[in-house]
């Protein structure tokens, strides 16, 4: 299983970074200045591609797989990219990118607001599982359609895979944007972001079993449940004492658990986002221990500097130069199974439980955000092989397509919550306040908002 995406198979099986494939010894001096050339000219791209991209009211990973896909073998077969970002420096890059993303999945699950999911009750429960089952089975059906074309080995895996993939909804971006639009502290902005957490965990255990289901055959997948024992009844308490007595080698002691659990978790047949999520969520969440600085300290490095590199080189492996008639009915399908699977769900959800009105149509509107989220799950199943590179492609338009619908959804549906309403309760129209008594929740925290990359 590699470990990012462009990292070949061999390296991340041993460990080690390949040799050039230039048939040469590489030269230290020339190879060094290549990297970091190569690190410049990836970070000024996902920067000002980012930067454009929040011009528009996006996110700005929108803008930085957009990069990639610029540079890569979409326009002029891979050239500019072969030019800018060199064969020989991309695992290096690659590497980088793997840290940024374990970061943000450590902070994630260590951002993981256990109150704000009991909150939220059965609101936020309903429309979480409706959002996720009804385009998990449609997926699941489109899987079944495509397995014939793409399916590489595993057909029940992959089924299954693409069936996880629609299903996913984007927590961070979605914090983002209710912050932006003055709906963070309203009564729906607390279910939907209820509802996209608990639907994001129960997206990613779905996709642990997957992950195990293509890696059949391997005994290791019989330790998971050991390890996720481990980690709640062992690692979580001793974390707790361990943190306290460590003092200001307790950000030492953080990263290198984070990093520990990566390798356990990919060792026993997971991908090693799981072993950071987890990780991140069995942090203690006593006030006494400042977990939310520790994750501070780190996303203040791995997130701005280091993720971007993992979305630029996910971009860079888009070929959508060769689509075919076929291939757009494809897209087209892909998109009309993501969009109406989750909003129809999101939205029957809402209903179920006595939503009215135009509050339905918002939470669906929300919960269709895929964005960063739902990247990462498309570059693991391209890494481990589930995804080709066309159907890879293809996924990732949808990404990038639901994600932008977004913005323009909740313009109009709600005329008065523009990016610039601020974040006061009472700056969208009057549907946000409705409920099944008609009253508001306190005002709701943003899960992450320290933490999490701002503009994912």
């Amino acid at each position: 299983m590699p470990f990012g995406p462009g990292l070949p198979p061999s390296a991340a099986r041993l460990g080690t970074l390949p040799p050039p494939t230039t048939g040469r010894p590489p030269v230290p001096d020339t190879l060094a200045a290549s990297f970091f050339l190569a690190l410049f000219t990836a970070l000024v791209l996902a920067k000002v591609l980012g930067a454009v991209a929040q011009r528009f009211g996006q996110p700005s990973v929108l803008g930085e797989i957009l990069a990639g896909i610029l540079i890569g073998p979409t326009f002029f077969h891979g050239t500019i990219a072969d030019h800018l970002l060199p064969t020989d420096v991309r695992p290096y890059l690659s590497s980088l990118g793997t840290v940024g993303l374990a970061v943000f999945m450590f902070a994630t699950g260590a951002e993981l607001e256990r109150t704000l999911l009991r909150s939220q009750g059965r609101v936020a429960a309903s429309v979480a599982v409706a959002s996720f089952l009804l385009p998990f089975a449609l997926g699941s059906g489109l899987g079944l359609y495509l397995a014939g074309q793409y399916a590489r080995g595993n057909s029940a895996g992959f089924v299954l895979f693409i069936g996880s993939a629609v299903a996913v909804t984007a927590f961070p971006v979605l914090a983002r944007i209710l912050a932006d639009r003055g709906l963070l502290q309203t009564h729906i902005g607390g279910i939907a972001l209820g509802g996209a957490m608990l639907a994001d965990l129960i997206a990613w255990s779905v996709l642990a079993v997957v992950l195990t289901v293509i890696g059949a055959g391997q005994w290791h997948a019989l330790l998971i449940p050991a390890y996720l024992a481990l980690m709640w009844w062992g690692a979580r308490p001793a974390l707790h004492r361990l943190l306290i007595v460590s003092g200001t080698n307790a950000q030492v002691v953080v990263v290198c658990g984070m990093f520990l659990s990566c390798c356990a978790s990919q060792w026993i047949g997971l991908h090693y986002i799981f072993g950071a999520f987890v990780f991140g969520a069995v942090m203690p969440r006593d006030p006494t221990v400042e977990v939310a600085l520790f994750t501070r300290r780190l996303q203040a490095f791995g997130t701005p500097f280091l993720l971007p590199l993992y979305f630029v080189l996910a971009g860079m492996n888009v070929n959508l130069s060769g689509l075919s008639g076929g291939a757009l009915t494809d897209l087209a399908l892909i998109l009309l199974v993501a969009v109406v699977g989750k909003m129809l769900g999101a939205w029957s959800g809402a209903r179920l439980q006595g939503m009215r009105g135009r509050d339905p149509w918002v939470l669906a509107a929300l919960m269709n955000t895929r964005g960063l989220t739902e990247l990462v799950v498309l570059t693991v199943g391209l890494e481990v092989g589930v995804l080709n590179g066309a159907l890879f492609s293809l996924m990732v338009v949808m990404a990038l397509v639901t994600t932008f619908m977004t913005g323009p959804l909740l313009t109009l549906l709600l005329p008065h919550a523009t990016p610039d309403a601020g974040t006061g309760p009472d700056s969208s129209s009057g549907a946000v306040s409705s409920s099944e008594n008609g009253s508001r929740n306190p005002p709701v925290p943003a899960p992450g908002e320290a933490a999490h990359r701002d503009d994912s």
